[in-house]
């Protein structure tokens, strides 16, 4: 059916589905009649934050992506926005139809209406983990992931990425388990998340993302790296998707304390997770996690001499006397981290198939602060060092209060 539509009634047909209880998603696409328009297609689907209803505005351009959230008060004025533009294509999901508005060049309107592909789907906002309860589900369009080349604009992941998807999302599912452990919803400010050795900095993006725009908790965050080449590589995202409250700097980690509710360091090479640990203590916050990388201070020392004798089969061949002192390391780290106070448990990051460095240290700092020298985890900490004969490089950069702590339990 061709009409002429005028902007007001054009606003009413598409607010109307939009608006309406059975709305799954709407895409904007093709050249714009209206006024001038940066953005090459625009999606639009419900989604639940913190149990209400809003509506998550996907842009895409030639060279940044920007997803926005909307309430249903907010709604008017994006979707005002959105008409004028004047896109050729609009199309419409809801429960009870298909809807597609079609403008030609004259100005005429086509509309066409047909039944949903899929008309048993539930007319609820889309939870962001109802999708195999990840964080950020396959098969929807989402900015950040387009942008760093893991997925199509219409939301496939490409096969090359699998494991980096998978990745993403276990990491966000570890922050999502203990973020309210860390009470981090409570602070009636925005959160200040610190990464050490952001790297290409994947989960730094991936977690601005999940907070600000699918949970809805303003943070900001800092990635540092040594690396110059990945810093910029991470700053030309960050511009791309037009994030704000993301800032990266390179420089060695713990060179600057720098305040942080949030320390995450992962993948981090040899002692940068001792470091990264270092950073969250003095920072004094309420939530680290750590995925370790390549181990090499303790391999170098250990040896199966004094107690550690029985264990000589064991450390005679290469790889597993390295396997050995991974463990013994995080174990380690685990403890130190214990006695400055944090709950802390290691646990399997993602699926060996993914990465062999999967291994997580989660620390929640919270009531068990006050617990800090535990005689308990001091006794432990004080026993492996004597079983192995080392100091691990943990206690020499957590310095003297740590070790202070440590004494104070033997008294």
């Amino acid at each position: 059916m061709e009409k002429n539509l005028d902007r007001e009634e054009m606003l009413a047909l598409i607010g109307g589905a939009v608006k309406g209880d059975g709305f799954r998603r709407a895409t904007f696409a093709g050249a714009t009649r209206g006024y001038s328009c940066e953005w090459v297609r625009v999606v639009i689907r419900p989604v639940e934050l913190r149990g209400d209803r809003h509506f998550q505005f996907a842009y895409q351009g030639a060279k940044k992506a920007v997803t926005k959230n909307f309430s249903p008060d907010e709604l008017d004025a994006p979707l005002d926005e959105l008409v004028g533009y004047g896109f050729a294509g609009v199309h419409i999901t809801t429960n009870g139809e298909e809807l597609d508005v079609r403008t030609s060049r004259k100005g005429r309107v086509h509309v066409g209406r047909h039944k949903p592909k899929s008309p048993t789907e539930l007319s609820e906002p889309e939870a962001h983990n109802r999708v195999k309860d990840v964080p950020l589900p396959e098969g929807r369009a989402d900015a950040l992931l387009e942008v760093m080349g893991v997925s199509t604009p219409d939301g496939r992941v490409k096969p090359t990425m699998r494991a980096k998807f998978t990745q993403i999302n276990e990491f966000l599912k570890q922050l999502r388990h203990v973020f309210g452990d860390a009470k981090l919803a409570d602070l009636g400010r925005e959160l200040r998340i610190l990464d050490c050795g952001c790297g290409s900095s994947y989960l730094t993006l991936a977690a601005h993302h999940y907070l600000n725009d699918v949970l809805g908790v303003p943070a900001r965050i800092l990635g540092v790296d040594v690396n110059e080449e990945v810093i910029r590589k991470s700053v030309e995202r960050a511009e791309r998707l037009g994030a704000s409250n993301l800032e990266f700097e390179c420089r060695r980690i713990g060179t600057a304390d720098v305040p942080a509710d949030i320390v995450i360091a992962l993948h981090a090479c040899d002692t940068a997770t001792d470091d990264a640990i270092a950073q969250a203590v003095r920072s004094g916050a309420r939530l680290f996690l750590g995925v370790p990388c390549c181990h090499h201070d303790l391999n170098k020392v250990i040896s199966a001499t004094g107690p550690a004798e029985v264990l000589r089969p064991v450390l005679r061949h290469g790889i597993m006397a390295q396997r050995a002192a991974d463990l013994v390391t995080d174990a380690f780290r685990a403890l130190a981290l214990r006695i400055t106070g944090y709950r802390t448990d290691v646990v399997e990051f993602v699926s060996t198939e993914h990465t062999a460095r999967n291994l997580m240290i989660r620390a929640v700092r919270g009531a068990s602060a006050a617990h800090a020298g535990e005689a308990e985890h001091v006794a432990e900490y004080i026993e492996l060092k004597r079983f192995w004969r080392v100091t691990p490089y943990i206690e020499k950069v957590l310095g003297e209060p740590f070790q202070q702590l440590v004494r104070a339990s033997t008294l």
